[in-house]
């Protein structure tokens, strides 16, 4: 009898094996291909919407293969040069207009525009290379307003990848952003993930968003803004990127999280510092 009882318990730890790795195989298979659920939260807006009612605010729309970009410009009469600004994985560009007064202050124009699928941008982002592709297109219709003038490439939480890709493209190109600021980045997305789900494959993911490797590429100046108290990227992101670029300049705000770094005062006070020397 016992001998039965035995076999039973194996059947049944076999069949509970079986359903337990069944689940997790079509978990796996959820994440592989609807993983953009959990990176992109984007807020859509009425195409017909304006951004901002500011004068000196330009929209535009920036075509690229399969979408339109909806992209805005702060232009100024003689700026001393741009901040080209990527945000994060929330929101659209209305709530990255709210702060523009600090550009104006030291006469620098920003442009920034929306992911596919965020705000007015249409269609929806597929994959980390046509991300960055879209990043290059945008830049490529603005940038050669800015020849011979002061370039930033800056970008937060989620742009910071795409930011360092970006300026690690122009050094490559001879032409070296005069400053990269990288506001809460990590290190990679891969890295990241690990940290958040760690019991998801590494090959799962299909945006590692390598911001360190990019990082170590830089031949301008490198700045990085990070919250101490910042508990979705932790700060110990900025002190890998500083590993890989050791010439990088780190600013810790105290009391900062993720989403509110840019309101402390010593978060203002580094941009114009940043600024206002270049």
């Amino acid at each position: 009898m016992k001998r039965g009882n035995n076999m039973v318990y194996a059947l049944f730890s076999l069949g509970l094996l079986a359903a337990v790795g069944a689940v997790y195989t079509a978990a796996i298979g959820w994440l592989w291909f609807r993983q953009e659920r959990l990176l992109f939260e984007p807020t859509p807006l009425p195409a017909d919407e304006p951004l901002v009612s500011d004068a000196d605010v330009i929209e535009e729309w920036i075509a690229v293969p399969g979408a339109r970009l909806s992209a805005a410009q702060l232009r100024l009469p003689a700026p001393r040069g741009v901040v080209f600004f990527l945000h994060g994985n929330s929101g659209n560009l209305r709530d990255c207009l709210v702060d523009i007064d600090a550009f104006r202050q030291v006469d620098f124009d920003v442009v920034m525009f929306d992911y596919r699928g965020y705000g007015k941008s249409t269609s929806c982002i597929g994959s980390e290379a046509q991300l960055r592709s879209d990043v290059a297109a945008v830049w490529a219709h603005y940038g050669p307003q800015y020849e011979g003038k002061r370039i930033v490439i800056a970008g937060q939480s989620l742009g910071t990848a795409l930011a360092a890709g970006l300026s690690a493209e122009l050094c490559a190109a001879g032409r070296a952003p005069d400053l990269t600021l990288l506001v809460s980045p990590y290190s990679s997305m891969r890295a990241l993930a690990d940290e958040l789900y760690p019991w998801v494959p590494r090959q799962v993911l299909r945006y590692p968003l390598h911001t360190a490797e990019h990082a170590a590429r830089l031949k301008g100046p490198l700045m990085l803004i990070h919250g101490d108290k910042d508990e979705l990227i932790g700060i110990h992101h900025s002190h890998a990127l500083r590993t890989a670029a050791p010439a990088a300049q780190l600013l810790c705000v105290e009391g900062a999280g993720h989403g509110d770094v840019h309101k402390f005062p010593s978060f203002r006070k580094a941009l114009h510092g940043a600024l206002g020397c270049l």
